[in-house]
Parts: structure tokens; sequence; C-alpha cells
């Protein structure tokens, strides 16, 4: 069952289209990739579909038009958006950052319980809990940005290059957690310009160029077809 329907998305700048009309489907339970080169469109799809650019087309979440709702209505609707960049509080501590994740929900026992699982997830935040999060390394950062958004308990997880900038050793962890996150029923669409990475962690996948899809398919297939691993494979 499809959990996020998009029609003839189009997103844009001023007068610059930097989406241009573009259909995908999420079902729930899935993790699906959207990978491209850098100025693809693959980061202004995520913002179009959380309300942070001007956007146009159909999308629809669980059965339910977004169409023209504010982002704090999307997120209230279960969409959550780790952004490229982390986007976490620098001057609140990592506890405080987590406690913000969790805006939108009043139970409180929950709210701490769910804290304490993404202290278990990511030990490095236990250790930081009262550590002011500008304070952080990268890595550290990205593991408190997919906290954050995770203590509001989504249906849909958006992720943004989550392994931007990051050591290799420091990607595998994030990775290793979004496996784990996805294989817990959380739906994930994930936008990576390390297509091996996203490929490798996905069951479906788009590409995306100038804007436009240009092909899509299960991840085996487009991790096997030849014009997709000598353009961003390396091969």
């Amino acid at each position: 069952m499809s959990l996020l329907q998009v029609q003839d998305l189009r997103v844009s700048y001023g007068g610059i289209q930097a989406v241009r009309g573009i259909d995908l489907e999420v079902a729930q339970g899935e993790l699906v990739c959207l990978i491209g080169a850098n100025g693809a469109g693959k980061s202004s799809t995520l913002r179009g579909l959380m309300g942070l650019a001007h956007a146009r087309g159909k999308v629809r979440f669980a059965g339910e038009s977004l169409a023209g709702l504010p982002t704090h209505a999307i997120a209230a609707r279960g969409l959550a958006l780790v952004p490229e960049g982390r986007g976490i509080f620098g001057r609140l501590t990592v506890a405080e950052n987590l406690a913000m994740g969790a805006y939108i929900r009043s139970d409180q026992a929950g709210i701490l319980a769910d804290a304490e699982r993404a202290y278990g997830i990511f030990p490095r935040l236990a250790e930081r809990r009262r550590q002011l999060a500008g304070t952080l390394s990268g890595g550290e950062q990205q593991m408190l940005a997919i906290a954050r958004a995770m203590m509001g308990r989504p249906r849909l997880l958006l992720l943004d290059e989550p392994s931007m900038g990051l050591a290799p050793l420091m990607v595998a962890k994030i990775y290793e957690t979004i496996a784990t996150i996805a294989a817990e029923g959380v739906t994930i669409l994930l936008v990576e310009q390390n297509a091996n990475l996203a490929l490798r962690v996905s069951q479906r996948a788009y590409v995306m160029e100038s804007g436009a899809l240009l092909l899509a398919g299960s991840a085996a297939d487009l991790a096997a077809n030849p014009r997709v691993r000598e353009a961003y494979l390396g091969d």
C-alpha cells in the first residue's frame, strides 16, 4: 500500500525550476532512495514535500492531500525531515535537541522512553547528552539530527544526504543505523549523492537528473544497469 504518492511535483525558487514535474511513490515500510548528481533536484524534492519550498502538483500521504499545508502541519501528519547540513540547534544541548524533536507530542513517558532508545542506538549521544550540540563532531551531529527526527515518531522519514562530509567509519555507522530503523518498519525516502551506499540499503530507487526522473526500478536492477554504473557508481 502506498504511503506517499507524488504526481507532477514541481519545485521552484523564483524563476528557477529545480524540480520539473516528477512522479514517485513510497509504500508503507519501504526504503526508497533518490540518487543523482549534485544539483539534480533531489534536496529540492524533499523540501517541496515538506512545504519548505514553493511546490505545485499532487502530494498525498496516507490518502490525504498535503497541498497547501504549512510545514508544521505536514510534520504533525507524520513526516520528518533530516535536512542536508543536519540543522541541529547548536546552542542547545543534545538532550534539548531531542526534546525539540518531540515538540508535537504530549506523552511525557513515551518521550522519555524514546529519548533513552535514541541513546541506546547512539551511545555517543548518551555520553554527550549535556554537551552543546554545536560542539559535537560532524558525525555526532548527524546522529543527533536522525535521533531528533525519530523523536516525533514519524511514519515517513526523509533523509537528505546523511553521508555528506563524514569520515568513512562514521558513514558506515550512520548507514547501519538507517538499516536498523528501516528494519523496525519505519518508511524512509533517502536522498543520497553516494549511489553505492543508497542502492545497497534500499528496496527501490529513482535516478534524478536536471530536475526530472531519468530511471526507476528496484535497487538491485539499477545497481546492475550499465548506464547507472557508468554515471553514478564509478564504473
